[in-house]
């Protein structure tokens, strides 16, 4: 990529609940519009279902409920993020995208030892951006390997 630097990482911000996410963007294969997902029967509960992405099957979680988080109605804002996890492709369901940012690895801290939460063997990081703090995910941790394995027999997950 022109002009990055060595030091810096660009992340696509999302919204999930009331907290702000980034996810590398080197993760990130394409941002959709909310569509319909054909859901796949004695799968666990957090994998939505599939959809048809130009041909392509396309597996889709919900974060909320993978985090455990209160399910929310889909609005307009409502985006399914394709990202690249252990090398396959999933469709991962945020309340909405905000931005691309590009910030520096030395606004990036560790989760702090005291954050114990559903969710925070899934950060990597905390960026301080700001007067912001964005969660930074780490999308290998997000699925353990027999989830990735049920998602690979719903859908195919593939390259």
């Amino acid at each position: 990529m022109v002009g990055i630097v060595e030091n810096e990482e660009q992340l696509v911000v999302c919204q999930l609940a009331e907290e702000t996410y980034g996810i590398n963007i080197a993760n990130v294969r394409e941002i959709i519009t909310m569509q319909k997902i054909t859901r796949v029967p004695r799968t666990p509960d957090f994998i939505e279902g599939i959809i048809n992405l130009r041909g392509r099957i396309l597996p889709v979680i919900d974060l909320r409920k993978r985090f455990g988080l209160a399910v929310s109605e889909y609005t307009r804002a409502t985006r399914i993020i394709e990202v690249e996890t252990g090398g396959k492709s999933v469709g991962i369901i945020v309340d909405g995208v905000s931005e691309v940012l590009r910030i520096s690895r030395d606004w990036v801290e560790p989760p702090s030892p005291f954050i114990v939460s559903v969710d925070s063997e899934y950060i990597r990081g905390v960026a301080k951006v700001d007067d912001r703090l964005i969660i930074l995910l780490d999308l290998d941790k997000v699925l353990s390997p027999s989830e990735k394995a049920e998602l690979e027999r719903v859908g195919g997950a593939r390259d």
